[in-house]
């Protein structure tokens, strides 16, 4: 007959184990890095704000409004969104939609016959779709430079007779300014109504957005807006606010402060259903081209696994995650807005500078909201089993005056 003992050893082991930084850390580095970057990039002023699990965590003006002034930047200084403009085209879009003011795939040539590309065919099957997405195949910035020469609407359109994708329509990613505006037209000779009137009644007004605008004059008429800057050989040097892209409503038309932008990022990650629907919101962050250029960015190749645009925003895929995301700059501005609904995270940037410190730090931001931190090796207590000996059944019985030599556990 056999006897066995399993014996526990108390051993140590080395264990790997990955965490991420916790959000406090994140937005007190963001915060310093703001301030700093400010600082050493000489941009005279900006504002952000940061939003988790529904409430605004940090916001905050810095710096001055114009270079030399005194008056500060503070949470309803309004700033340009340039491009970030095209995410309210998008909602607008969206929720007229799903009111059956107008679809998807209408054709743009049925609300705009002026416009006509060089084919016909082309002509005849542009929709809404392929402009709100970013699909329809043009060279990148078709005729943007004619905007910046103030040409009016009118004869910027004419153009694209001269001109056809280059490739087939809603299989090429080609971003666009002019293209993307035609929404306004649709949208007012869909509803007769204005887009300007549309947007406070469907976007600023029902979340709350006091100081968001449309248009030149709208900017110009709020005394606490922040002045344009140009680098120049000798730094920063304030600039006229310039009408052209203003003729772009859709693309590059808001004008709106920090706490402005903290409700509308906040509507985009179901905040204020009634105001602004999840239908809404899920229409706008469907994907639907590739954006290959995306992912050559040096910022955001770290952890960009794929890039898409939806209707007015870009979609990144970040390991198995989703950041929505989408930039802005315009003659003197610079704009940032990202969230992830699976962290219930976003971020919110303004600048009255174009400089690259939005894009570097929205980057660095999201970076480290990604990344495990280092891997820490740490000591973990575990049982191992003593192999088995064989024992004297007879010895094994008779008491011992001796204690025994095996660690009691």
């Amino acid at each position: 007959m056999r006897f066995f003992s399993f014996v526990g050893l108390l051993f140590f082991c080395l264990v790997s184990v990955a965490s991420s930084a916790s959000i406090d850390e994140i937005v007190a580095n963001f915060e310093k890095d703001f301030q700093e970057e400010l600082r050493k990039n000489n941009v005279p002023g900006g504002a952000y704000a940061i939003i988790h699990n529904g409430e605004v965590i940090a916001m905050k003006g810095v710096g001055v409004r114009a270079k030399g002034g005194t008056a500060p930047v503070d949470e309803n200084t309004v700033f340009r969104l340039a491009s970030v403009s095209k995410t309210f085209a998008a909602g607008l879009t969206a929720e007229l939609v799903a009111e059956d003011k107008f679809h998807w795939d209408d054709k743009i040539v049925d609300y705009v016959p002026e416009f006509k590309f060089k084919s016909s065919n082309y002509t005849n099957n542009l929709t809404v779709n392929h402009i709100l997405s970013q699909s329809s195949s043009l060279v990148h910035n078709a005729y943007d430079n004619l905007v910046e020469a103030n040409y009016p609407m009118s004869k910027i359109i004419a153009k694209f007779k001269d001109i056809d994708p280059s490739c087939k329509l809603g299989e090429c990613y080609g971003y666009q300014n002019v293209l993307y505006s035609l929404i306004q037209p649709v949208i007012e000779r869909a509803t007769s109504s204005s887009y300007t009137d549309l947007m406070y009644s469907y976007i600023f007004d029902p979340l709350g957005m006091e100081h968001a605008s449309l248009g030149y004059e709208a900017f110009l008429g709020n005394p606490n807006h922040a002045e344009p800057h140009v680098l120049t050989k000798r730094g920063w040097a304030k600039t006229k606010v310039t009408p052209s892209y203003y003729h772009l409503l859709p693309a590059a038309g808001v004008n709106a402060s920090i706490s402005d932008m903290a409700k509308w990022v906040m509507a985009q990650m179901g905040a204020f259903p009634q105001a602004y629907p999840q239908s809404v919101i899920d229409t706008v962050t469907t994907k639907h081209i590739r954006t290959l250029k995306e992912m050559r960015k040096r910022n955001w190749r770290s952890i960009l696994k794929n890039a898409y645009y939806g209707y007015g925003w870009r979609i990144y895929d970040v390991g198995d995650t989703e950041l929505i995301y989408h930039g802005g700059s315009v003659a003197g501005f610079r704009s940032e807005i990202a969230y992830s609904t699976e962290k219930n995270l976003a971020l919110v940037m303004l600048l009255n500078a174009e400089t690259r410190m939005g894009g570097d730090l929205n980057a660095k931001f999201w970076t480290e909201v990604f990344t495990p931190e280092p891997k820490v090796t740490v000591a973990k207590v575990v049982k191992k089993p003593v192999p088995k000996r064989r024992v004297n059944i007879v010895t094994s019985i008779i008491p011992r005056d001796k204690p025994s030599s095996v660690p009691a556990l």
